[in-house]
């Protein structure tokens, strides 16, 4: 059977994906939504100390939200894919901060290419409040 015609990954897959990874492990990302036919994957990820900014404050340093970015991103287009992919570049726009909430975190494929991938990735509080806006470009070529 060839990749094309492999049904795309269940979130279920998804999750044991990530659960594999040390340190998307250690992130905590959990799989809230995995839709094929809309090429989009919702993820959620909590606070733990080791993401804030300072000490005590419950504000999420903008490292811990850009590996998030990239990750959820990866694995929206790994859904169809259904492999591990490069990333090539990728952009972050930090819009306010994160402060005592949880990181709701959807990727939506905008390009599935033969070499690249374009994958737009929206951060939300938890009372869906817009914090980060990200873009990235994966290489899609065959390993």
């Amino acid at each position: 059977m060839s990749d094309d015609a492999r049904p795309p990954l269940s979130g279920d897959a998804l999750q044991n994906m990530l659960d594999h990874s040390p340190f998307i492990a250690f992130l905590g990302l959990k799989v809230t939504e995995a839709d094929p036919a809309q090429e989009r994957v919702t993820m959620e990820c909590e606070m733990r100390p080791e993401f804030e900014r300072g000490k005590g404050t419950g504000q999420w340093h903008g490292g811990p939200i850009a590996a998030i970015i990239d990750t959820v991103g990866d694995y929206a287009l790994i859904m169809a894919l259904r492999r591990a992919l490069p990333t090539i570049n990728f952009r972050v726009d930090y819009l306010r901060p994160a402060i005592k909430t949880k990181l709701i975190t959807t990727a939506t494929v905008r390009r599935n290419g033969k070499s690249v991938g374009v994958v737009d990735v929206d951060v939300f509080n938890d009372k869906r409040v817009l914090l980060a806006i990200g873009r990235a470009t994966y290489s899609t070529l065959a390993g």
